[in-house]
């Protein structure tokens, strides 16, 4: 069973000896700017469109609207302001008539990281360092001019896989504060009849999501405390050679943090030490209820990112097929 968090607390040393041990800094060249999508090869993608048998489409995206998650509790992130530009209305009172077309229009303004989203390898930066050794400053108020979210519109697309951890352990959901470990993930998949290999996208369910969307209120959700990824999963992440990391949380590794020397640790080590890109409040319920019923926890998965230039964050619908 996962444990709960303060069961391991650790130091700074620790964190930047995991860095410094899990770092692929240069693995891949010194001018890659998309990290552990590398290990997702062309025969990867074709393996992957193999496992649509069914046809069946899940969404794993959140609705973007003034209902979601955020409630102030971290930095300037609030929920999608939907504005109409031109409605119905205006069409039928006759006030697009001298342009000769009724039509409705609108806006959006939001943060890119409010809801079911990616973050980009510009968005953590290991001290004065971001993914592969670029200085930190490249990101600055004209955007990310490295790492940018852009520069992997077209690799967010392979082998998903779902590891149900709060079925698994035969809870609705996992507690605030639960860590999860290597060994519980390597279980879960043991359980699940399903091997993670090079190129995965992994997707992770707490059950956390739904407990919210159950109760009608999503209280400390975006920034408080849940339970998560531990940090030593960053070796996991990295001796597997997965592709990308991905939860129902809002942050993926496990709140209140095991160490009181830095904010999200884990963070600090799998985003610009190891490259992975990384998920964050990801619908999963329909979909595991549906790997549940047929056993099969493995499909073709497809998540690209808005093309937003110098971005480090993008809003996604990711598509499941089975």
């Amino acid at each position: 069973m996962p444990r709960h968090h303060t069961d391991a607390p650790f130091d700074l040393k620790h964190l930047k000896e995991t860095a410094e041990r899990c770092s692929n800094w240069g693995r891949w060249g010194s001018d890659d700017e998309i990290g552990t999508l590398n290990h997702v090869t062309p025969a990867d993608i074709v393996g992957a469109a193999g496992l649509i048998r069914r046809g069946k489409v899940f969404s794993l995206a959140l609705n973007f609207d003034r209902n979601g998650p955020q409630r102030g509790l971290w930095g300037n992130r609030f929920n999608p302001i939907h504005t109409m530009l031109a409605t119905g209305t205006d069409a039928v009172s006759g006030n697009q008539d001298a342009g000769g077309l009724r039509y409705a229009d609108d806006a959006v303004s939001m943060p890119l990281q409010c809801g079911t989203q990616w973050d980009a390898l510009g968005h953590i930066f290991y001290e004065d360092k971001m993914w592969n050794g670029y200085d930190a400053t490249l990101v600055d108020s004209n955007g990310a001019q490295r790492n940018g979210i852009e520069k992997v519109k077209d690799r967010m697309v392979g082998r998903g896989v779902l590891l149900d951890l709060a079925r698994h352990c035969q809870r609705d959901c996992l507690a605030d504060g639960t860590a999860i470990t290597c060994a519980d993930l390597d279980a879960t998949a043991a359980a699940q009849g399903v091997e993670i290999r090079s190129g995965d996208f992994v997707l992770v369910r707490t059950g956390q999501m739904e407990d919210r969307l159950a109760s009608g209120e999503w209280g400390g959700y975006a920034g408080g405390d849940a339970p998560g990824l531990a940090f030593e999963t960053a070796d996991w992440i990295f001796g597997k050679d997965i592709a990308a990391i991905c939860t129902d949380t809002w942050g993926c590794e496990v709140r209140p943090n095991e160490t009181t020397d830095a904010s999200q640790p884990w963070h600090w080590v799998v985003i610009p030490k190891i490259g992975i890109s990384m998920g964050e409040i990801f619908f999963l319920q329909a979909l595991a209820d549906d790997c549940a019923q047929d056993g099969v926890y493995e499909f073709f998965f497809c998540a690209p990112p808005l093309p937003i230039t110098g971005a480090v964050g993008s809003p996604i619908n990711p598509i499941a097929i089975k």
